[in-house]
């Protein structure tokens, strides 16, 4: 039994007489540590498994709705004599946001740096399975000198973020790192520059860009420690990083295939991981999404089960709308795909891949013109996003429809460079190209597109597979990037 879900169960156990919130759960079992629901409902889960109960049949351990959790099973208490304990063990994706200093004397900076340290802390929150010491922990090593191998041994975290503001001229200076506190290497550093004028617009998008970005090296950091460590028997929250480590690398067949793998077999071992069933249903819509799909109505039956599921055992999860409203764009039910991602932003405010999906959600409504402030916004917040070749191709697609033919080279040359094994920026440059009669340029475009994908050989089989869309895109497709498509040599059939 992993030492946390003894905890669990021991705490639920002495506290049998009545129910526990999660807030109690919080400051009891992980320290005033901020986690997820989903997490908190996994470990919930693990606990029923050891003691032979279920969700559904929780004879055991009870869930009241809106309340909190509560073991009713009979239990008789004993003495221990063994007053031994075993070592604590630190939370894998645990983690601190050290106050961020500011080196100035404008009150108002100082008071946007603790802004950047408080938003900072919540968004990290969100990670799947993450463990973040809560603000006003944090604030007692605020003006203190920073041992980061003694800081996260008294707090008992993996990993610390330190950060700075300080004026640059007529700019704001924002510098940040990531270090391991076991080793005291630096994972990850970052500098750079925003204007002071509109600084709750900056504090936001800096603290999405900061938390997206920081996800990802958490994820990668630990999924190489336990790639590493060869654990022979991980469980189900080892395989769940390596999962989402899976999904932040450069997009591809092979890591769409690793991602479904791994959260498989999380569901093997905990049918209610919210995490999974998301994860898995992001590896299948983007399997979908990038031509890679060989059974299109499979997979996406599937993925609808898996996020409807997921919605129904934690309504918030702003991954499971995200990914929800991917779904339902590639099933051309484009308005609902609008109304998931909306409620995907609403619920974290600077997700990037939702203002991506919304972008291009708004593209297959044929209104280009409004996605293209959602998809920068996006690309903002996420600017080294392994992803980010598939936001500049969208925003490349929008700008071809809307006849921004230089615009659009631009862009899909960025996507390509990005991510060359992409067909799909291989054709948007093919067409953009054709549209400006750069022919010889837009045939070497499409042969390479053509070379990485040779099923979209023709444009009737490209539309046979991207169904989405309403009839004013498609209108406007048809006059520009299938118009371009044609210049650079794509048969009709």
């Amino acid at each position: 039994m992993e030492p946390q879900v003894f905890d669990l169960l021991e705490f639920l156990v002495r506290n049998r007489d009545r129910v526990v919130s999660k807030d109690d759960l919080l400051a009891s079992v992980w320290g005033g540590r901020i986690v997820s629901e989903s997490t908190v409902a996994s470990r919930i889960n693990s606990v029923r498994r050891v003691i032979g109960d279920d969700g559904e049949q929780q004879r055991l351990i009870r869930t009241i709705i809106g309340k909190g959790v509560r073991f009713v099973g009979a239990a008789r208490e004993q003495q221990d004599t063994d007053q031994s304990a075993a070592p604590a063990v630190v939370p894998r994706l645990s983690i601190v946001v050290l106050p961020f200093a500011s080196f100035s004397d404008d009150p108002g900076l100082k008071f946007f740096a603790d802004g950047i340290t408080d938003d900072l802390t919540t968004d990290l929150s969100r990670i799947s399975g993450g463990f973040v010491i809560a603000r006003n922990t944090a604030f007692t090593y605020k003006r203190q000198p920073v041992d980061v191998k003694k800081t996260g041994r008294e707090l008992g975290v993996r990993y610390v973020v330190e950060g700075s503001i300080r004026p640059a001229g007529d700019l704001l200076r924002v510098n940040i790192q990531l270090t391991d506190a076991e080793s005291g290497a630096h994972l990850w550093t970052d500098r750079f520059d925003t204007d002071p004028v509109g600084l709750a617009q900056a504090q936001s998008e800096i603290t999405g860009r900061l938390a997206r970005t920081i996800n990802f090296k958490l994820v990668e950091a630990e999924s190489l420690r336990i790639e590493r460590e060869r654990v022979f028997d991980p469980d189900p929250h080892d395989l769940l990083i390596r999962g989402w480590a899976a999904l932040v690398r450069p997009i591809s067949a092979a890591t769409l295939q690793e991602a479904r793998r791994l959260f498989e077999r999380v569901l093997e071992i905990d049918a209610d991981s919210v995490a999974a069933k998301v994860g898995l249903a992001h590896a299948l819509s983007g399997n979908i999404a990038d031509g890679w799909s060989t059974s299109v109505q499979k997979d996406q039956a599937r993925a609808e089960q898996l996020l409807l599921q997921a919605i129904e055992l934690d309504a918030n999860s702003f991954r499971a709308r995200w990914a929800l409203g991917l779904l339902r764009r590639l099933q051309n039910r484009l308005h609902e795909s609008r109304v998931e991602l909306e409620t995907a932003i609403a619920l974290v405010p600077n997700y990037a891949p939702a203002f991506w999906q919304l972008g291009m959600t708004l593209i297959c409504l044929g209104r280009p013109d409004a996605a293209i402030p959602e998809i920068e916004k996006g690309i903002r917040l996420g600017p080294y996003d392994t992803a980010s070749p598939s936001a500049y191709s969208m925003l490349s697609l929008a700008h071809i429809l809307l006849g921004h033919v230089e615009r659009a080279i631009e862009l899909s040359r960025t996507a390509r460079a990005r991510n060359p094994r992409l067909y799909f920026p291989h054709l948007l440059l093919a067409g953009a190209l054709g549209l400006k009669d750069e022919v010889d340029e837009a045939r070497t475009a499409l042969a390479e597109g053509i070379t990485l994908r040779p099923e979209f050989n023709s444009l009737a089989r490209l539309r046979a597979y991207t169904t989405w869309g309403n009839p004013r895109y498609k209108a406007l497709r048809e006059k520009t990037l299938d118009l371009g498509l044609r210049r650079a040599g794509m048969p009709e059939a």
